[in-house]
């Protein structure tokens, strides 16, 4: 189950690193988040890419809430707790997210792109849910590959101590997150969202 797990991770982190890095290109204006779009999807918008990262995050979800259940109570410090908490909102988010790319997609007809990521978090009082929600999800990314550095470096020397490298990895996430979300909130960079997005908010 661990190593299905985190093989699983590694193919998903893989993925989450190029979606973050797209979110990340919007600091330079929506046009240039889908011109990045457009190249990435290349590799991955397709039947056979598709396939692997559903059953990727599938596996990931189930295995990760299984292992949740069965470690909880013999974590001890601070990056095994991260661990494991970190891991248990990544698989609640991973299948919230997932349904809903997929219902955008397959029910509202919606190209599941940066509009329609960025409906809800620049209207009030959606945003009161998916400010924290994507935020979150950023940030427990970072937690959980922190958290894993931590547990592969400990017993090696190599310059930093490993703990101050997880704290690092983590730290780093949170200004990614901040930097991300003011590239995807209009009140930056004057995103304007296609009406026909106006569904994702209930207008």
């Amino acid at each position: 189950m661990k190593r299905i797990h985190y093989f699983s991770g590694v193919l998903i982190s893989f993925f989450v690193g190029v979606h973050l890095f797209n979110h990340l290109y919007s600091i330079l204006g929506a046009d240039a988040h889908f011109e990045m779009m457009n190249d990435l999807r290349v590799v991955y918008r397709n039947i056979i890419a598709e396939t692997i990262l559903l059953f990727a995050v599938i596996i990931q979800v189930f295995s990760g809430i299984k292992l949740f259940f069965k470690k909880r109570k013999n974590v001890t410090d601070f990056f095994e707790k991260l661990q494991i908490w970190t891991g248990l909102y990544l698989a609640i988010f991973f299948f919230i997210h997932l349904s809903a790319v997929l219902s955008g997609r397959l029910i509202l007809n919606l190209d599941t792109n940066f509009y329609f990521g960025v409906a809800g978090l620049n209207t009030f009082p959606l945003n009161l849910f998916f400010i924290p929600y994507y935020g979150l999800a950023i940030i427990s990314f970072f937690g959980h590959i922190s958290a894993i550095h931590s547990k592969k470096m400990k017993n090696k020397i190599i310059g930093i101590e490993p703990n101050i490298q997880s704290y690092i990895i983590l730290i780093i996430g949170i200004i990614l997150t901040l930097v991300i979300f003011y590239g995807l909130t209009n009140e930056f960079n004057g995103v304007e969202i296609p009406k026909e997005y106006d569904i994702m908010t209930g207008k």
